[in-house]
C-alpha cells in the first residue's frame, strides 16, 4: 500500500496568523495565510493544492483510458478550477471545473468525450472529492498534426 504525506504548520490567529505547507517528497514548500486562502493574497492554499492534484490525477486517468483503447495521447493539458464558496457549514468547495485539451490521433470526437467522462469517473481524486456538489468537465480533442 502506497502512502503519501504532506504537512502543515500554523502560527497565530486565523486572520493574522500564517503557516507553511510542505509536501512529503520535498518538491514543494510554501507559505499560506488567511489572505492567500480567502482573498487574493500571496502564497498558496489548500484549495490550490487540491486543484493541482485533481488536474494531475485526471490527466493520468485520461491517458490510461485512452491508452487502453489503443489511443496513446501525444499531449494532455488539464486545468482544474476549485470554487470556494459558502454553505450552512461555512466555507465550502462548491464546484470544481475540469478543462482538458488532448492531442490524440485517429479518434472520433464522440468517443473522446465518452472516454473523458470515464476518466473523470475513475480518477482517484474525483472519487475522493465526491462530496463536492458539482464537478464539471469540458474536454477538447485536438487533432494531431500530420507529418509530411
Amino acid at each position: 500500500m502506497t502512502i503519501r504525506e504532506a504537512e502543515a504548520q500554523w502560527q497565530g490567529s486565523l486572520k493574522e496568523g500564517s503557516g507553511r505547507l510542505r509536501l512529503g517528497s520535498g518538491v514543494f514548500e510554501g507559505a499560506y495565510s488567511f489572505p492567500s486562502r480567502f482573498e487574493n493574497g500571496p502564497g498558496t492554499n489548500p484549495e490550490e493544492l487540491i486543484a493541482a492534484a485533481h488536474a494531475g490525477c485526471f490527466s493520468m486517468a485520461l491517458s490510461a483510458v485512452l491508452g487502453s483503447g489503443g489511443h496513446v495521447p501525444v499531449r494532455i493539458h488539464t486545468v482544474a478550477k476549485v470554487h470556494l464558496g459558502t454553505s450552512t457549514a461555512g466555507p465550502t468547495i462548491t464546484r470544481i471545473d475540469l478543462e482538458t485539451e488532448a492531442e490524440v490521433a485517429d479518434l472520433a470526437e464522440d468517443e473522446f468525450e465518452r472516454l473523458a467522462r470515464s476518466a473523470k469517473a475513475g480518477c482517484l481524486v474525483s472519487r475522493a472529492l465526491a462530496g463536492v456538489p458539482q464537478i464539471t468537465l469540458k474536454a477538447v480533442l485536438v487533432e494531431v498534426a500530420k507529418s509530411q
